[in-house]
C-alpha cells in the first residue's frame, strides 16, 4: 500500500526497525489480561518470524500515525487458518499505544482496514477477543462485526478461566 493517507490517519508498512516499538506496545497490554493470552513479556527476537509472515499485498503489518505523523499504534492482518481454502479470511489485530487510547483511533483504524480488505483479497475479517474485553467487543460491534463463535473457558489467566469470542464481518458479498 505504501505511505498513503487514509482519512485522518496515515499507514505505512512496518519495517524491522519498528519491531522494538511494536513489541513494546504489545508488552504493555500483557499485565491488563484483557488483550492477549501471553502472560509474560515477549522479546523482539521472538517476533521476527511473525513479522516476516506479513506481506504488503495480502497480509500487511502497518504502522499507524496520527495527523501529526506521530506513531500511535500498529495493525496486523494474519491468515485465519493455515489451509489454502481459508485464504479469503483474515484475522485483524489492532494495538494502540497506551498514551493514545480513548481518542477514537481504534474505530478509525478498523474502518480504514475494512475499506482496504477488498484490495487485499479479504472477503471475511475476524477478530479474536476475550469475552471480558468489553471495550474491544463494543468497538468491533460498532463497525458491523457480529459474534461468530464462542470458545468458553479456553484460557487460564491468574487462576481465572477466560472465554474467547470470535467476531466477524463479511466484507465482500458473494
Amino acid at each position: 500500500m505504501g505511505e498513503n493517507t487514509m482519512q485522518k490517519l496515515r499507514y505505512r508498512p512496518a519495517s524491522e526497525s519498528d519491531l522494538p516499538w511494536i513489541v513494546s506496545i504489545y508488552n504493555d497490554t500483557i499485565p491488563g489480561r484483557m488483550v492477549t493470552a501471553d502472560l509474560e513479556p515477549i522479546t523482539v527476537e521472538s517476533r521476527v518470524a511473525w513479522m516476516n509472515k506479513h506481506s504488503e499485498d495480502m497480509r500487511p503489518l502497518w504502522i499507524v500515525s496520527n495527523e501529526k505523523t506521530e506513531p500511535i499504534g500498529w495493525v496486523s492482518f494474519q491468515d485465519f487458518y493455515g489451509r489454502p481454502a481459508y485464504s479469503i479470511t483474515a484475522e485483524i489485530s489492532i494495538y494502540i499505544d497506551k498514551n493514545q487510547q480513548g481518542k477514537g483511533y481504534g474505530k478509525q483504524i478498523l474502518l480504514d482496514c475494512l475499506s482496504n480488505c477488498p484490495g487485499l483479497g479479504i472477503h471475511n475479517l475476524v477478530g479474536f477477543i476475550f469475552a471480558h474485553n468489553e471495550p474491544s467487543l463494543k468497538l468491533f460491534h460498532s463497525c458491523g462485526f457480529t459474534d461468530w463463535g464462542l470458545l468458553p473457558g479456553i484460557a487460564l489467566m491468574d487462576g481465572l478461566e477466560r472465554s474467547l469470542i470470535i467476531v466477524g464481518k463479511k466484507v465482500i458479498q458473494d
